[in-house]
Order: C-alpha cells, then sequence, then structure tokens
C-alpha cells in the first residue's frame, strides 16, 4: 500500500471507527494526537506516512487479532499505533495532544459532531 492509499482509507474509515469505540479504547488519545499530527500542514511526509499507516491498520477491518474478540481485539491496533508514535514523538506536539483531549472528551460526552482535521 502506498501512503497516499493509507491516507485515503484513514480519511473515509477514522472518525466513523473512533466514535463507535471511543468510550472504551484506552489509547484513544494516542489515535487522536496520530489523526492530529499526520493532518498537520506542518507534519513531514515520512511522518505522515508513518502515521497513516498506522491509523490505516486501525481502520482496516482486517486484523491479527479481530476488533470483535473482547479484551484482545484491539491489542494489535494498540501494538502498532504506540510503535508508530514512538518513533515519530518528536513531531507530535503538544497542541496536538490538547486537541486530541479536547475532542476526546467531546467525544465520549456525546457533545461533538465529526471533527475534519
Amino acid at each position: 500500500m502506498s501512503a497516499d492509499h493509507d491516507e485515503q482509507i484513514v480519511r473515509d474509515g477514522f472518525w466513523p471507527k473512533l466514535t463507535r469505540h471511543a468510550a472504551r479504547l484506552p489509547f484513544a488519545d494516542d489515535l487522536l494526537a496520530a489523526w492530529y499530527c499526520a493532518s498537520d500542514t506542518q507534519t513531514p511526509l515520512k511522518v505522515k506516512a508513518t502515521l497513516f499507516g498506522a491509523l490505516a491498520y486501525f481502520v482496516l477491518p482486517f486484523d491479527v487479532i479481530p476488533d470483535v474478540i473482547l479484551g484482545l481485539g484491539f491489542t494489535d491496533d494498540m501494538a502498532v499505533l504506540i510503535t508508530a508514535v514512538t518513533l515519530v514523538r518528536n513531531h507530535i506536539t503538544q497542541s496536538h495532544r490538547d486537541r486530541a483531549r479536547d475532542t476526546l472528551d467531546q467525544l465520549r460526552s456525546g457533545s461533538a459532531a465529526t471533527p475534519s482535521t
């Protein structure tokens, strides 16, 4: 898959999947921070490709461990995301994390429409 393909998959599927699962994902803040960093025009292309690849793994319906398996379903998604975030951590700014936290609070309270970027 190309970086452009990963980005399109993520743009199409990220928000619907996140809003369905936000309340029960312990790594939702990292998902959102990765989204905001990958969508930031100031983020270098290699960093965007890394993050969109990890976010695509979260969005795509096939996994090493299916998401429907209670307690284990998102562990592989979390491992992929944490690895990507660790590799590019210097590019995920406090602003990305603040936006992620604010958006997650809104999603969990049911008061947010699906944000764009």
